[in-house]
């Protein structure tokens, strides 16, 4: 299947860590965190992707021209400067670069890649600042199954704060951390079928026209996933996402062993 990767996004929330690195490019360890979503969708056999750019097209564009798998990979130097890699990337990767706009919003970058998807019966998704270790071939069976025109994977709301409870006289009865409630967001990680795009209209935000047409229709899973997942909004999740991948194989890489 086809992996759309929304990469032209402003990211103003992370800006405060570069103003010259788009979000998808924000390092975690030593590979930026579109490199560690490509390689988790990779590991299920997903190798063809089709990147939606705008905003930071060129820095992306340069980071794929120029790769050079030497900065972050383990090799051998032998014989007077003969390299041999300990690892390999992403050599039998597709990417399509796709300018989509400058101030384009996700459904609209969407709908302008719609050719670059024609001949699919189905196709995945990301807003390619997040990571987890969702099992991606049960998560696409199950979708396959259903039948549905799309899906996505919901999480526990990941937030510090705490959900206020009063009542009628404004008196508090209950302070609820948010973790601990039933309150859940969309974790960004799609499935849709072709379908999606007769709902899809110029302008329009993914998950609001669109999918209030297709929840009316009964025709939106939400696939409730409650291992790990973390996304990358601010420059305090850039450290906690480092800090975790410090301490060995993190819970994303599913590719290692």
């Amino acid at each position: 299947m086809k992996v759309v990767l929304f990469c032209g996004g402003l990211g103003t929330r992370i800006r405060e860590h570069s103003e010259r690195v788009p979000k998808p490019l924000v390092d975690i360890g030593a590979r930026p965190i579109i490199w560690h979503l490509m390689k988790y969708y990779a590991h299920y056999g997903h190798k063809d992707f089709i990147l939606c750019l705008g905003h930071g097209a060129v820095a992306i564009k340069e980071f794929f021209l120029n790769y050079d798998a030497r900065v972050s990979s383990d090799f051998v130097l032998q014989n007077g400067g003969e390299l041999k890699l300990l690892e390999r990337d992403f050599e039998d990767w597709k990417i399509t670069f796709v300018d989509t706009g400058l101030h384009s919003n996700v459904g609209e970058r969407l709908r302008r890649i719609r050719q670059h998807l024609e001949g699919e019966e189905m196709f995945l998704a990301n807003y390619s600042d997040g990571l987890t270790d969702l099992d991606l071939d049960a998560y696409v069976q199950a979708f396959r199954k259903r039948g549905k025109t799309a899906c996505f994977v919901s999480v526990s709301a990941p937030h510090t704060f705490h959900i206020v409870h009063s009542d009628a006289d404004q008196l508090a009865f209950k302070l609820e951390h948010v973790t601990e409630s039933n309150v859940r967001i969309n974790g960004g990680f799609f499935a849709f079928r072709q379908e999606i795009f007769d709902v899809l209209l110029p302008d329009e935000e993914l998950v609001v026209e669109p999918f209030r047409r297709l929840m009316e229709m009964k025709q939106l899973v939400a696939v409730p996933h409650d291992g790990f997942w973390r996304n990358m909004d601010t420059f305090k999740d850039k450290l906690q996402l480092d800090e975790i991948l410090a301490r060995g194989r993190a819970p994303w890489q599913v590719w290692q062993k």
